[in-house]
């Protein structure tokens, strides 16, 4: 081997030239990246940095705020616990990252995006590809319509789309398996990210969230959602019990357990820097949350697309501003109330949870393993809805991986991500109780289901093109995979009668309109653009990107709209009506006696938002029903709202006067145009003393 002689040969160390010993080489320094380099690879990573970093934070906190339980910990002094792990974590990978030695190998979570091997798609069969296109169609198409209002599809029933749904999620199922046995590990790999795609997502994130702050959509929900955070802030105490109706004397609501974390999370941040809690919710921790929750679609549609990433990124954010009408609606459980933990759960965690487990069957890596077990808690510190929706989403990706072999790997991410909102949810239920069934709830079947998650008409047949024809347009091998068995899982729930059956079995009818939220449906419209058209590939992505586009604007609601229940304003504001907002501020500053507010809904649902201190008579009728709707508790309430809101149909007087002696009220604010209440004021014992001008013209009573 003459080169390995040369080499042999050679002298062990260079010659003097008489000028001195010659400096070493550097080989550290010739490995070590540049500047530019270092900045160009800090902006390719940054989506990945900055989501995973909130992962981990959040669910460092959900873990502190929980083991705060069994030391009675305040919760200003858990907050101040966790920033100081946070801040000595991030020290610490930062000292590590620079002790680290650079290296050319690639990481094995990004292996696949390195390598392709044996990139030569194998062939569909062809009889069942048809089958599935045109059951996926018929089921789209068919859905779409039966759940329209009218129309030509108004009389279709609803096992025609339920049928050929399931015909089709299950011939997907099987080409995808076919595709993952014969395509070769490593082949159709994800394209990388770049500094110029990775700018192009953070600059949408960041205008996504200065745009929200500008928008307000009014939630009733948020009278107990920020109401909590208000109290946390007000008293530095978590309220175990009830906060909103007596100040602690009745039990909390059996339905609202304490095992989320992030209204206490704002209320704690608020207490620690001074700050109202609904400013400190709605105009510093929104927008962080808004940046995380469009770069978590623009992950998993990175990861999921076969090409042209950017491009369907951008079909997905425009389908979430332009269509957000219905109440359901994905698109209203975005930027308008991503404050909510149910909302950012919808919004961030299920996408995050797809590009988790696509990484964890890609890679195998721990680091895989160690985000979803991250991001399970996460999703139990942000609602109880994740108990209810993370085992079906984790389920149909489980069912997916064993159909190809893949048990161990399906078995162990199970259990990373269930093990932790499972047994929160168990102790839970065996602190507080089961859940109440409240007979007044809605239960919404498949069909109502699908016309309120996914919707009806054109935007309908696009969510239902989507879900049943998405598993043979996604990036082949894992992302195909994993589309394949959500699609299979969604086809099951929507299947005539299985909804009903679960209900039956758990009770929780109220909610199970939310399960289709497993299926990660703006990234997959999204991918829709990227279809594979011979000859015009980049013109017909582009050709379809408008199209969609084109029908999200012509038969969807804005967010912006009206119809979406949102205003927008010159300046970030509270997102809550203005004018109820200044209304609350008033009779807060009231010469008041000790006691209970009497004042119209609109105002007691404000309430909470603005102070702790001011006790109203019914923050949320809605909440009701938890502590008995035939109770005394109850039915005072009632007979009072309808006396502050101008009912027609009042209680009699000596009734009224009961309810309000039983409930200490001892103020009584209307509006000033509710003559009925202004007039039975004085012989129910109060005297006028304050009254307010237009606009929204108040007349407040108090106990003479």
């Amino acid at each position: 081997m003459p080169h390995v002689e040369q080499v042999a040969d050679a002298p062990a160390e260079p010659t003097s030239t008489g000028a001195g010993p010659e400096p070493k080489q550097n080989h550290a320094n010739e490995l070590r990246p540049t500047p530019g380099a270092r900045l160009r690879a800090l902006m390719a990573a940054a989506p990945v940095l900055l989501t995973d970093a909130g992962v981990l934070a959040f669910a460092l906190w959900t873990v502190f705020y929980h083991l705060a339980f069994l030391f009675d910990l305040a919760p200003s002094t858990t907050f101040l616990v966790w920033a100081a792990s946070c801040i000595v974590a991030l020290g610490g990978w930062l000292w590590w990252r620079r002790r680290s030695r650079p290296s050319s190998a690639a990481d094995p979570a990004d292996r696949e995006a390195v390598e392709a091997v044996g990139d030569a798609a194998p062939a569909y069969p062809r009889p069942l590809l048809a089958l599935v296109l045109g059951a996926g169609t018929v089921a789209a198409v068919t859905a779409g319509l039966t759940a329209a209002d009218d129309g030509i599809g108004a009389g279709i029933p609803w096992w025609i789309p339920g049928g050929f749904g399931a015909l089709a999620a299950v011939g997907a199922l099987y080409l995808a398996r076919h595709r993952w046995l014969n395509t070769p590990a490593g082949a159709a790999p994800a394209a990388a990210a770049t500094p110029l795609s990775s700018a192009y997502a953070l600059i949408v994130a960041v205008l996504a969230a200065v745009s929200g702050l500008f928008f307000a959509r009014n939630s009733v929900d948020d009278a107990f959602f920020v109401g909590k955070s208000v109290w946390v802030a007000e008293r530095d105490q978590v309220p175990l019990r009830d906060f909103l109706f007596t100040d602690g004397v009745a039990p909390a609501m059996n339905s609202q357990p304490p095992v989320p974390s992030i209204e206490v999370f704002y209320g704690a941040f608020a207490h620690v820097f001074g700050l109202h809690a609904a400013s400190a919710t709605w105009y510093v921790v929104l927008p962080v949350m808004s940046v995380l929750a469009v770069l978590a679609l623009w992950r998993l549609v990175q990861r999921w697309a076969s090409g042209r990433a950017a491009l369907a990124f951008t079909v997905a954010v425009a389908y979430l501003y332009l269509v957000a009408g219905q109440d359901a609606a994905l698109g209203t459980f975005h930027l308008t109330r991503l404050h909510q933990g149910k909302t950012m759960f919808v919004a961030a965690v299920v996408p995050l949870m797809w590009v988790y487990l696509t990484e964890w069957f890609d890679s195998r890596s721990r680091r895989g393993l160690v985000l979803i077990a991250a991001l399970s808690i996460v999703a139990t510190g942000l609602t109880t809805t994740a108990a209810i929706v993370l085992p079906l989403l984790v389920g149909g990706a489980a069912f997916a991986m064993m159909v190809v072999g893949r048990w161990r790997d399906a078995i162990l991410a199970g259990a990373a991500a269930l093990v932790y909102p499972i047994g929160a949810t168990i102790w839970s239920r065996l602190n507080a109780g089961p859940i109440t069934e409240n007979a007044a709830a809605a239960f919404y079947d498949a069909e109502i289901t699908y016309r309120r998650t996914i919707l009806f008409g054109v935007l309908g047949v696009i969510g239902g093109l989507a879900l049943w024809l998405g598993p043979l347009i996604a990036r082949r091998r894992t992302p195909q995979l994993l589309v394949a068995g959500s699609t299979l899982a969604m086809s099951v729930l929507l299947f005539p009668g299985v909804l009903e059956v679960i209900n039956s079995l758990t009770g929780i009818g109220v909610v199970l309109w939310r399960l289709p939220w497993m299926f990660a449906l703006p990234a997959v419209i999204g991918i829709l653009c990227t279809v594979e058209l011979p000859r015009v590939r980049v013109f017909g992505s582009l050709a379809i990107a408008a199209a969609l586009i084109a029908g999200f604007a012509l038969f969807g609601t804005p967010m912006w709209s009206p119809k979406s229940y949102v205003t927008v304003h010159e300046q970030p504001v509270w997102k809550l009506p203005q004018q109820r907002k200044t209304i609350v501020f008033w009779m807060t500053r009231l010469d008041r006696p000790d006691g209970v507010v009497l004042a119209p809904s609109t105002l007691m649902h404000t309430a909470p938002m603005v102070t702790s201190r001011m006790r109203v008579v019914s923050p949320n009728d809605r909440y009701l029903p938890d502590y008995g709707i035939d109770t005394p508790f109850v039915q005072d309430r009632l007979k009072l709202v309808a006396l502050a809101n101008g009912k027609a149909d009042l209680a009699p007087v000596p009734e009224l006067a009961g309810a309000i002696e039983r409930l200490n009220v001892t103020t009584i604010c209307v509006y000033s145009s509710n003559r009925v209440a202004r007039d039975l004021a004085p012989q129910l014992g109060f005297e006028q003393f304050a009254t307010r001008k237009r606009p929204g013209a108040m007349t407040c009573f108090r106990r003479g």
